[in-house]
């Protein structure tokens, strides 16, 4: 399971036009889902999402996680974060899960997320999305679940 998290000031995706998801201060997700995943991968990368010291503390230094600073997640599926462009022009998607399993681990994700207490926002699977955001400071990380 991969994930590139955006530390953001705001952000909100849009299908056809209508907000489908908004959230002030926190982190937007894009989440990609494997061939070879599972719950476990997901619970490893929600802990993790949800742990990363990447938010600033009275110091101005990358000390608190997005709990910590109280702020949201908006989770956005995203298979292409599995395109394999090695060769050829066109990316391979060989790697990402099948549609249905993809819906279903993103939906779990989504959900052990919103359990642990943290305000959580969603796109819509499949659906063809525009998402807005700023990116505060820019912060851009990248995070995968431990390979099997």
């Amino acid at each position: 399971m991969r994930a590139v998290l955006q530390r953001v000031s705001q952000a909100r995706v849009e299908v056809e036009g209508e907000v489908v998801g908004s959230i002030g201060r926190g982190l937007v997700v894009l989440l990609g889902i494997g061939r070879a995943d599972t719950t476990a991968e997901a619970d490893y990368l929600v802990e993790k999402v949800l742990g990363l010291r990447i938010f600033p503390d009275e110091e101005r230094k990358m000390n608190r996680s997005v709990v910590e600073a109280g702020g949201s997640l908006l989770v956005i599926s995203q298979f292409t974060l599995y395109g394999d462009t090695r060769k050829g022009r066109r990316p391979s998607f060989d790697e990402a899960a099948p549609p249905e399993e993809a819906r279903r681990l993103y939906e779990y994700f989504v959900e052990a997320a919103r359990a642990r207490q943290v305000h959580c926002e969603a796109g819509i699977f499949q659906a063809m999305m525009d998402v807005h955001l700023t990116n505060e400071g820019p912060v851009t990380i990248i995070c995968e679940s431990p390979r099997r």
